[in-house]
């Protein structure tokens, strides 16, 4: 499947393994989906899949389906543990395969990294060893002899069962820290059995896995291996000791795949979905290491966001096959896009982890801020036409505007978009100035390259009026118009400068030396704030009205935050609510306790306490006229509820 493109001839090689073939180097790894119906496979998640398939991806490796009753580590995983789960698997094997797209599956157990159970209380953990996670605060219990063959027989009779389905093959998942990676690490696996010792015992445990799923299994069934190339933390495996244990390995192995990171601590897990703030194809090196040291085909996933940076690992031959799961979360289509030389319409993943690895944590499905389609392809896949062609006339150029431009012109609507700045993009615009998240931008640039192709007409430097509404005579209006800076009230006296956070992002004011930036949104304007000043040479100290820094964000986006503010010792203060100031004095209140909280000497307050919503329009405006509100102006939170909503209204209309 050579790429009509020729800048992308080895992202489009065909590939073989164990006489299977991949049509491209395109993959989309196994990651959960927060989809499955009592622990089986569903219709959304088969459409899910389905769209991947069909947007062209060369191998789907399906998420981790768990091997032995003790491998639930959330309420909601796969069980490949009976029968009962092979027709769903053999719908998605069915479908995928329909489109030229290969499917492996994940078979899994998580060891000590336990998340949840089903019913509520604490499950009981196992482990190499009684070795406690940090992360979950988990203590295992050690696996015996019996438990052990229980679970290593358990994964033989998973990939049975996968193979009955029709899928092609599996990963062993031992990477992450999870239950053979538990094994492997000599600071985690403390027996005094033939399981532990130096690496030739310590992969004893992998080798049985292998062997089981080989002797359950017909020849032609892939046998593959995902592992950390190094867990990148303190008690985690090395580069060395995965890449010792790769080597002895690998001859019974078809593929090995490296990702980065671990489970069992914060900083570790950041890098089991690395946000934004990490280097896109960070993995890159660490693959091709790995691949001059073995004679087996070598997967690599590492935020491979674009099938730019793919091309370059296969190109350098650093990697057989790369995984780049969220770039086909944000865009199912960006494999057919690139070989049709459109890789300019490719929507690309901003690494933001807001809807994807955020909704799973929160127990959603996941889905992603800028294709809210996503994990919800059974409703809002396929846009159909409208019934009536209507002129529809949005206001504001924000993501929630832009996106309802999208979908009602993509439906065959006469759209036309009015901004009154000079810019699309709204808080987009100021959110790609805080510090790590320049790629936001990216939702921005994403939606005005949909736009164009959807033919939306735009006009910038317009205020919308009542009297432009009535010059302009549509049948529907889609008011978008945002929100600004809200200010609460407090008792305020003396001369304190005061300024917003949107003031000190467009270099509106001149900060002064000592600063305390308020932050009662708990997400990452405050920190960024108090990052940009701190920078610049300010003394800082940020006060948060919640538990934590980053309390309302994505778990990893959080913990790789609070790293960088640790780095920079920034003081921050937690349960502070803002009461009031004078010259040189802020005064807060602890939110638990009551209690008073001073920040003294201090020159300059930053507030940033959220946003008020712009919706003075809509109450100036005929009756008569159909009206959608969307986004910030109907109530302010996130550009993923504004794009959602974009959506929405798009389909309304």
């Amino acid at each position: 499947m050579l790429s009509q493109n020729s800048a992308y001839k080895n992202l489009f090689s065909p590939f073989e393994i164990r006489g299977k073939r991949l049509k491209n180097r395109i993959m989309s790894t196994g990651h959960d989906t927060s989809m499955p119906t009592d622990n089986l496979i569903n219709d959304q998640f088969v459409a899910y899949h389905q769209a991947r398939a069909e947007g062209g991806a060369g191998l789907i490796i399906l998420q981790v389906a768990g091997v032995h009753e003790s491998a639930r580590y959330t309420s909601h995983v796969l069980m490949a543990t009976d029968d009962e789960c092979i027709p769903g698997y053999r719908r998605v094997a069915d479908i995928c395969h329909a489109n030229g797209t290969m499917v492996f599956s994940q078979i899994f157990h998580p060891g000590r990294e336990i998340m949840e159970s089903s019913e509520g209380p604490l499950a009981v953990a196992y482990s190499a060893s009684s070795t406690p996670n940090e992360r979950f605060h988990v203590m295992p219990r050690a696996l015996d002899q019996k438990m052990i063959d229980e679970i290593v027989r358990g994964y033989g009779e998973a990939a049975q069962r996968l193979e009955a389905a029709g899928i092609d093959g599996v990963e062993i998942v031992a990477s992450h820290g999870y239950l053979p990676s538990q094994f492997l690490n000599p600071r985690v696996n403390r027996r005094t059995d033939d399981y532990n010792g130096d690496i030739s015992k310590r992969v004893r445990f992998i080798e049985e896995i292998i062997q089981a799923v080989r002797s359950r299994t017909g020849e032609n069934f892939v046998v593959g291996m995902r592992i950390s190339a190094e867990e990148l933390d303190l008690e985690g495996l090395t580069e060395d000791e995965s890449l010792e244990a790769a080597q002895l390995l690998q001859d019974r192995l078809d593929y090995l795949h490296i990702v980065a990171g671990t489970s069992a601590t914060l900083g570790g897990a950041v890098h089991i979905v690395p946000p934004m703030a990490i280097e896109a194809a960070y993995l890159a090196k660490n693959a091709g290491l790995f691949k001059s040291k073995l004679s087996i085909p070598l997967f690599v996933t590492g935020r491979i966001n674009a099938p730019q940076e793919a091309e370059l690992i296969v190109a350098r031959g650093q990697a057989d096959v790369c995984g780049m799961t969220r770039a086909l979360i944000c865009d199912p289509e960006m494999p057919n896009k690139t070989y049709q030389d459109k890789a300019d319409d490719v929507r690309a993943c901003i690494a933001c982890n807001q809807a994807c690895i955020g909704h799973f944590h929160k127990g959603f499905p996941i889905s992603c801020i800028q294709r809210p389609e996503t994990g919800r392809e059974i409703k809002y896949g396929k846009v159909t036409p409208a019934a009536v062609s209507k002129k529809v006339m949005v206001v504001g150029g924000g993501p929630a505007g832009m996106k309802a431009a999208v979908i009602a012109a993509q439906r065959g609507h006469d759209v036309t978009l009015f901004e009154a700045t000079s810019q699309l993009g709204g808080q987009v615009l100021l959110a790609q100035l805080l510090p790590r998240r320049t790629e936001f931008g990216g939702a921005s640039t994403n939606l005005q390259r949909e736009m164009e192709l959807a033919g939306v007409k735009v006009q910038k430097n317009v205020r919308v009026t009542p009297q432009l509404v009535v010059d302009f005579a549509p049948d529907a209006i889609v008011v978008a118009t945002g929100a600004t800076p809200y200010i609460p009230q407090y008792e305020a006296g003396g001369e304190l400068q005061v300024v917003d956070a949107w003031q000190v992002l467009r270099n509106e004011v001149k900060v002064g030396r000592s600063v305390v930036v308020v932050d009662w949104r708990c997400d990452w304007i405050g920190p960024g704030i108090a990052e940009i000043l701190i920078r610049a040479g300010h003394n800082v100290q940020l006060a948060v009205n919640g538990t934590n820094v980053g309390e309302t964000l994505p778990l990893y986006v959080r913990d790789n935050l609070v790293g960088e503010m640790h780095k920079l010792q920034i003081p921050v203060t937690t349960y502070a609510r803002l009461y009031g100031c004078d010259d040189t004095t802020v005064y807060m209140q602890h939110t638990a306790s009551g209690e008073p909280i001073m920040f003294e000497d201090v020159d300059t307050l930053v507030l940033c306490t959220g946003h008020q919503p712009v919706d003075d329009l809509v109450d100036q405006l005929d009756p008569k006229i159909e009206v959608f509100r969307a986004g910030d102006c109907l109530a302010p939170r996130t550009a993923e509820e504004a794009i959602y909503e974009g959506m929405k209204v798009g389909w309304e209309i």
